[in-house]
């Protein structure tokens, strides 16, 4: 998000050289800087003991490709809550192992996204309303599974790749 009024008092911001960050909105009357905001989200790359990784589909994203467990950050929640919260609301299943991947920053919808790694053990899904499918791939299959260079995709190549390192 773009400031072009300041969210305090309502002024409308001007652009203003700060230090090393360049020109940015700043409010005359608050005299404070007003930072460009953006969601912080977790992704996860859901893996069981089989390497197999669990992806789904939700029709409102797309129809066509698979995605990843991921979801918006709550205040006062850390990114590790976070992630284990979105794996048991969306699929049902406990994170037994939550390793951090790297991050993605997602400038279409103006979001970070935090990858992880959850390791789960296969059980039952048990899905939210937001997701219409979920099903288990191998390793071997999954990133074909995923639109090619989506962060989804970017995510789950590194945790295969990584898996067969250990």
């Amino acid at each position: 998000m773009h400031f072009k009024y300041c969210p305090y008092c309502g002024t409308k911001a001007i652009m203003k050289e700060i230090g090393d960050e360049g020109e940015i909105s700043y409010c005359e009357t608050c005299k404070i800087p007003l930072w460009d905001m953006f969601s912080t989200c977790i992704i996860c790359a859901v893996v069981n003991e089989q390497r197999e990784v669990a992806l789904l589909r939700q029709d409102y994203v797309s129809t066509t490709s698979y995605v990843c467990v991921a979801g918006v950050m709550k205040l006062g929640e850390s990114a590790e809550e976070t992630a284990k919260r979105e794996v048991k609301e969306e699929i049902g299943l406990n994170v037994e192992e939550l390793k951090f991947i790297k991050t993605y920053p997602y400038d279409k919808k103006e979001m970070l996204m935090i990858g992880f790694k959850a390791s789960v053990k296969e059980a039952e899904f048990k899905l939210s309303g937001e997701v219409d499918l979920v099903k288990w791939f191998s390793f071997e299959e999954a990133l074909s599974q995923l639109r090619e260079g989506s962060i989804a995709w970017q995510l789950v190549k590194t945790v295969i790749e990584e898996s067969t390192n250990e």
